[in-house]
This record gives C-alpha cells, structure tokens and sequence, in this order.
C-alpha cells in the first residue's frame, strides 16, 4: 500500500491541496494528510481550517523538510539518505515538523536515528530538541553520552549546538551539570 500510495504523492493525479513552501509548491491529497495527522485534520477539515481555497503556505520549514515529511505521510518511511550527515540533520529537521503536525511514528522514527547516530558534534543540538519536544528517552540518552568519559565533553561545548542549548534551554544545562558532578 506505501508503494501505491507513493505514486499518488508522485503523480499527484486527484491532489486537492497545494503547499508553498521554501518557494517551492507541493500537491498533495487532504484526505491523506488528515488521515496521517490529527493537526492536517483541523486544518484541512475542522475549525482551524486555513481558508476555502486549495492552497496553503508553509513559513516555518524549509522545503526539503516538508517533501520529506510528506514522504513518511505517504509512504511511512523516511526517504532514502546517502550521508549520515544529512541523516542527522533531516532527523532533527524532521522531529520538529512531526512535533507540530503529531505525527507520532515519524518522531519515533527520528528519535531512533538521532539515538544511532549521535556524536560530538550533534549531541547538544540533539540535547535541546529532546528538552524542545518532549522526548525523554533521546534526552537521557544525550546525557549518557554526554557523561562517559570517551565523548570529550570539551568537544562537545566548542561546537555551535552547546552555545544553541544554553541560550534556548538552560535549565538542561543544570541537569547535565547535576549529572556529571561527582
């Protein structure tokens, strides 16, 4: 059924609604979307709904995120990544947009490759879209790496994403300064 329903997003044949986003323009099918996503629903739908036309512009997301996100809504899976880079980045990318648009599987499914693929340079920004978005299990796991011996913490506060954690989540360095003392 994700093969099929892959194709529909592809060939766009029956699309209702147009997205902008990033400049770039998305079709897409309502009723897939609201089936997917209970924040789709009330907009597409309910009495958020956007407006009567079919069309819809995306400010808060950049474009290659949103035809990811589309995607896993289509197909659920995460599209196919050469570089684990961009792995990591799409991930935390794509935590936010299933935070906003409830889209539990896909969050789930990005927690596990953030899990998987955490380093120095990934683990604080990683650290504050756990705090961000409620998610404990990849939270705890930041910590653990953060706190074993190997993982240089030093390296890890010389990157951008611990200078990100202080200034948006502060009260999550006072945890991993909790945990780390002796």
């Amino acid at each position: 059924m994700h093969r099929h329903f892959g194709r529909l997003l592809s060939s766009g044949d029956g699309a209702d609604v147009t997205f902008e986003v990033g400049g770039e323009t998305f079709a897409a099918h309502r009723c897939v979307l609201a089936a997917r996503s209970s924040v789709f629903m009330a907009e597409l739908f309910g009495p958020m709904k956007e407006n009567t036309d079919a069309s819809v512009r995306i400010t808060d997301m950049e474009a290659k995120v949103f035809k990811a996100m589309l995607h896993f809504i289509y197909t659920d899976s995460l599209p196919p990544m050469d570089d684990e880079q961009e792995l990591v980045v799409m991930a935390q990318h794509l935590l936010v947009a299933a935070d906003t648009y409830n889209l539990e599987r896909l969050k789930l499914l990005c927690v596990e490759k953030l899990c998987n693929h955490m380093d120095a340079s990934t683990a604080a920004t990683t650290l504050a879209l756990a705090e961000q978005h409620s998610c404990c299990g990849l939270k705890d796991l930041c910590f653990k790496f953060l706190a074993s011996p190997g993982n240089m913490l030093k390296a890890v506060v010389a990157n951008d994403g611990f200078e990100h954690v202080r200034s948006s989540c502060p009260s999550v360095l006072k945890e991993l300064v909790a945990k780390l003392a002796p």
